[in-house]
């Protein structure tokens, strides 16, 4: 952590230096990223009930499917030329600020995981423009930053629990259809855009409890 950050950690009412200054057009986080702005299911919810957008639509160019620790997982596709967002407008901008990804709105910022929560820390060395001071609440700009948190918190490690039962695993039909239903109950099935996501994920996570108890 120390060689990759400040060497401090922020909660969401904390300042930290991650506010962008004069780089309008800039877009150098935009591109080169790989495989590694991977989607969660709110981040399918606000680009699919954003756009009015199916999830297999956005398969079929601006995502992709990866395995990350033996979980299939999508996130942007930044295979085409120049290695750019597909959501990128030839003028650097953000074609879907309003809809990005939750790790479009962390940067430069990370999140650290421990004792069944986290907290943020400010990637250092990430970044070629100077930076003001903004809260971390402001600069996620998502609503209701104390549900947002749980729901991350309950994301990640159902994700670690689905890896770790995954590597505990020798059947491959097993690893094959957890990784469907896990694909199926939370990204491709589609979310209702005049209902509260949080009412929705709960419900797909009583569903993932009765195939996956704890």
């Amino acid at each position: 952590m120390e060689e990759i950050s400040d060497g401090r950690l922020y909660g969401p009412n904390d300042m930290v230096k991650a506010d962008c200054l004069g780089c309008n057009g800039c877009s150098s986080c935009c591109r080169g990223m790989g495989s590694s702005v991977i989607l969660d299911p709110y981040d399918v919810y606000r680009m699919t009930t954003g756009l009015h957008r199916t999830m297999q639509e956005l398969m079929s160019g601006e995502l992709e499917w990866n395995v990350v620790d033996g979980v299939i997982l999508p996130n942007l596709n930044m295979n085409g030329p120049g290695e750019k967002c597909p959501f990128l407008s030839d003028q650097g901008r953000c074609r879907i600020h309003a809809y990005r990804p939750g790790i479009c709105r962390l940067f430069p910022l990370g999140r650290y995981y421990e004792n069944g929560s986290f907290r943020y820390f400010l990637q250092t060395g990430e970044c070629d423009h100077a930076r003001a001071k903004v809260k971390v609440s402001k600069w996620i700009d998502t609503p209701n930053v104390t549900r947002y948190s749980a729901f991350v918190t309950t994301w990640h490690y159902l994700c670690k629990e689905v890896e770790e039962l995954i590597a505990g695993e020798t059947d491959p039909e097993f690893q094959k259809n957890l990784n469907l239903f896990v694909m199926n109950t939370f990204y491709m099935a589609p979310y209702d855009g005049e209902r509260d996501f949080y009412e929705q994920f709960d419900e797909r996570i009583t569903r993932f409890r009765q195939i996956v108890p704890e």
